[in-house]
């Protein structure tokens, strides 16, 4: 066995039963792991190549966005009025310029809260319209009439409610009664004596009991002549015709419910509103 080694050894055989094509083969690989390296860089050297003037376009235009002058510029385009880019300047000094300049913070809007001043006008208005509302309802209770002749203060100015039963009216009818002569007379006395000048409107209602005869069809026409005639009557006790106004709303403002007879008879009333001066303005 040893002279067989020693002459492969001579013959220059490198052993291992491989043959002399071993180191070839060895090479072969070597030369393909490089070539993949190389395409491996050079892809990745293709992916990291950036387009400096899109880049630039890129950034000017975010900086534009951030500051709030993209917006503006739009609405001088639409307007009709140049852009930047036809300026006279060439597109990469307008970008020079935009990049040059330092960014801005959009300006927002800044919410106050009004300030509500008292109108001093309304607020005399006020003032007398509760003075006379004290003085109908002292007279009202020296007169034992605070079951049926009430007054309240809203959006619409002073209301002083009178019940139609047993006090300006009969049961379907549209005459006023001897009863409420004198207390009509007071209220036209006190709107005088105060000097107030607020228009006055004389309202009809009346409950959802239907009403069909040879005077009054319906109750919208009962309760717009019983509103006539309580304005007839402040006509008549010196209230001036220009303050004047009437109108009937039948079954259709009611105070309480119509289901009780309680609550119809506190829906059939005639309400005096006295209204607010700013109100009376626009009416």
């Amino acid at each position: 066995m040893s002279a067989r080694s020693s002459q492969r050894r001579r013959r220059g055989d490198p052993g291992g039963g491989h043959g002399g094509g071993g180191m070839e083969r060895w090479l072969l690989t070597y030369a393909d792991m490089i070539t993949l390296l190389m395409a491996l860089f050079i892809v990745m050297w293709s992916i990291s190549v950036v387009n400096v003037g899109k880049f630039e376009e890129l950034k000017v235009s975010l900086k534009a966005a951030f500051s709030g002058k993209l917006f503006a510029q739009s609405q001088h385009v639409m307007s009709g009025e140049r852009s930047v880019l036809s300026s006279g300047g060439s597109q990469s000094q307008s970008s020079d310029q935009t990049a040059s300049s330092e960014p801005q913070l959009p300006k927002l809007p800044i919410h106050r809260t009004p300030v509500v001043v008292p109108d001093p006008v309304d607020s005399r208005d006020l003032e007398n319209l509760r003075k006379l509302q004290r003085q109908v309802e002292r007279y009202a209770r020296k007169h034992g009439l605070n079951a049926s002749l009430r007054t309240s203060i809203d959006e619409r100015g002073l209301v002083i409610r009178l019940l139609t039963d047993d006090l300006l009216f009969d049961t379907g009818r549209a005459e006023l009664t001897p009863r409420s002569l004198p207390i009509l007379g007071e209220i036209s006395r006190l709107v005088r004596a105060q000097n107030i000048q607020n228009a006055i409107r004389v309202e009809g209602n009346t409950d959802n009991v239907p009403i069909s005869t040879f005077e009054f069809r319906s109750n919208w026409e009962l309760s717009t002549a019983r509103a006539t005639a309580v304005l007839e009557q402040l006509l008549a006790d010196g209230l001036a015709p220009a303050r004047l106004s009437a109108a009937g709303y039948a079954d259709q403002r009611p105070v309480q419910s119509n289901a009780t007879a309680a609550g119809r008879q506190r829906n059939r009333r005639v309400d005096l509103v006295i209204l607010r001066r700013r109100l009376a303005a626009v009416r």
